[in-house]
């Protein structure tokens, strides 16, 4: 063999491979190729090498970690025979400048010391490492865990590889002005109290395990990225044999991130940590929470809930965000004619208005924007709510609990009893709660609540079938207001969608809305979702008239209802979504997916 001559920095070195250079390769190929190829180039004799086989399988090493720390083969003689048997790319390290490589602190540097290996380049989401052993390529996966990176890895000669290691980490400690780094600044004052129960051995290990160095900043980086991508929801999900995270972006799922299955156990128990959960039971789900403060005067709060499934427990993290309840009315969505009627009746004395919608429309926001106009030193605000989702700084919220008896309806009556101004109950569900909530509007309070329902005239048959009679319907409920949530088009890629006349006609645009309007579709850029940023609302916004009140007292129904507010002019839910479309705000495709005809 002749001698060794590295390649220059600049260049890898990449020999033709008999097989594909996988992380397996060299448990695949075994120790016997490596053997025999040293034998054959004659750095040592087939005796050695049968000897250092023997005494790396006892040892639990491979063959070129042995051979190399025995002194049978000097170091980068050896690796380059390596490189050539497994078909791997080798570098040389002795020219490389320590300034192009990708800073330290993005990389936790105890598995950097741990695997002996050194970042080298990064492209995207690829990133290229030194390693000193085709056997440590198996053990990227943990690399890749921490940093979301997939790692590609060349071989490195040992004695080249430490000591630069080493100099690359000394000269970086002090380096704080990465992104990684302003994001664990940013975490580090996440608020959550592991003292607040006794723990058992059992605990301790299991907490232990969820508060490896790896662990904590995969969830810290998860948390911080949900909220710089405006996520509503986080789904940490085992299946039999992979782990995935998605966020949920605009009312619809996304994959982010597929940690090793391996860790899922203690992701799950990190999370339990820090929501103050019970980390030793896994049987049965249970709810929790985490504070998170991004500066001196903004923090996000999660909801989170653990559901044990047949795969292990699965995760939900719901953020709660102040900021998205302090918008402003004008940033919801409403038409200036709906805006009017809301604020209106926010201005009345005593009545109800009642949001309705589908879990996911955006009700509480509506409610909440109420509540921040209503929310001044001369009035007492009094809400109940399960569980509280926006703390407002001069509200009284009350947590309901029923399993302790502290329900809606109990709530209300305790409202009523602490001279209430305003009263927002967080769903009625029941007669006693109705009952209630209709006994303040009538005597003096302003009363904000939501019903499950599709429609406002679904809303007032609703009530009617819980049993509350129809005069105090119509005497107590002011108005009304039916939501969906679009996904909001993106205004730096959106284009002119080329749709058929007939097509859009049989939609339930006008002949002359066709051809005057420019209706446009997502297209997807470097701003956006596929197309989609942020969401605006689609509203049906409807006040109980005298006409309508007289269609509740003689036992009208929904479609009655339906049809008297369309006379009086206000559109339904689904002409609110065509307007939306005409005016370049939302896709006429989005709109069929959140309304009905």
């Amino acid at each position: 063999m002749n001698d060794y001559r590295p390649p220059g920095p600049e260049q890898v070195e990449t020999p033709q491979p008999q097989d594909s250079p996988l992380s397996s390769v060299a448990n695949r190929r075994g120790m016997r190729g490596l053997s025999k190829r040293l034998v054959a180039d004659g750095l040592i004799s087939e005796a050695a090498a049968s000897r250092a086989e023997e005494v790396a399988r006892e040892a639990e090493v491979s063959l070129l970690e042995h051979i190399i720390d025995a002194g049978m083969v000097p170091a980068r003689q050896a690796t380059l025979t390596a490189a050539w048997e497994y078909g791997l790319p080798i570098i040389d390290l002795d020219a490389l400048r320590l300034a192009s490589l990708p800073p330290a602190a993005e990389f936790p540097d105890k598995i950097l010391r741990r695997l002996g290996i050194l970042p080298l380049t990064r492209h995207g989401h690829r990133l290229t490492v030194a390693v000193p052993y085709p056997s440590t390529l198996a053990q990227l996966d943990e690399l890749q865990f921490a940093t979301g990176l997939t790692p590609e890895g060349v071989l490195a000669p040992v004695d080249q590889l430490g000591p630069v290691l080493e100099s690359y980490l000394a000269s970086t400690e002090n380096s704080m002005l990465d992104e990684l780094a302003n994001v664990d600044d940013a975490i580090g004052e996440l608020e959550y109290d592991e003292g607040a129960t006794d723990i058992t051995d059992e605990q301790q290990q299991v907490a232990a395990a969820g508060d490896d160095a790896p662990i904590v900043k995969f969830v810290n980086k998860i948390l911080l990225d949900a909220i710089r991508r405006g996520a509503s929801d986080i789904h940490f999900e085992p299946y039999e044999t992979s782990y995935r995270v998605r966020f949920r972006i605009d009312g619809m799922l996304h994959d982010v991130a597929h940690p090793p299955f391996a860790m899922r156990t203690r992701i799950a128990a990190r999370l339990k940590v820090m929501s103050r959960l019970d980390i030793s039971e896994r049987r049965l789900p249970q709810d929790g929470a985490i504070k998170l403060r991004i500066s001196k005067t903004r923090s996000i709060d999660f909801r989170v809930n653990s559901l044990p499934t047949v795969y292990g427990e699965k995760v939900v993290l719901r953020i709660l965000d102040p900021s998205s309840a302090q918008l402003g009315i004008e940033e919801l969505g409403f038409t200036p004619e709906q805006r009017a009627m809301y604020e209106a009746v926010l201005d009345d004395p005593q009545g109800m208005i009642l949001v309705t919608g589908p879990t996911g429309s955006g009700k509480t926001v509506t409610l909440y924007t109420g509540i921040n106009i209503l929310n001044e030193v001369e009035r007492n605000i009094c809400t109940a709510e399960d569980p509280v989702e926006i703390k407002v700084p001069g509200v009284n919220q009350v947590n309901v609990l029923p399993k302790i008896g502290l329900d809606f309806a109990s709530a209300l009556r305790a409202f009523l009893r602490q001279d209430p101004d305003v009263v927002m109950v967080g769903e009625i569900r029941d007669l006693e709660t109705a009952e209630i909530a209709v006994k303040a509007a009538q005597t003096g309070h302003l009363v904000l609540s939501t019903v499950h329902t599709n429609s406002a005239a679904e809303t007032l048959t609703r009530l009617a079938n819980m049993g509350v009679a129809p005069f105090n319907i119509a005497s107590s409920v002011s108005l009304i207001i039916a939501q969906r949530l679009a996904r909001r088009l993106c205004k730096h890629c959106k284009q002119p969608a080329d749709i058929p006349r007939e097509a859009l006609l049989s939609q339930g645009f006008t002949p002359e809305e066709v051809e005057q309007a420019t209706l446009y579709e997502p297209v997807g850029c470097k701003h956006c979702t596929q197309g989609f940023k942020g969401r605006v609302g689609i509203y049906e916004v409807v006040p109980v008239s005298d006409a309508m009140s007289k269609l509740i007292m003689t036992h009208g129904n929904s479609m009655d209802f339906d049809a008297q507010a369309r006379q009086e002019g206000h559109p339904d839910l689904r002409r609110s979504g065509l307007l939306k479309v005409m005016q370049g705000l939302t896709s006429l495709a989005e709109v069929n997916r959140v309304t009905k005809d």
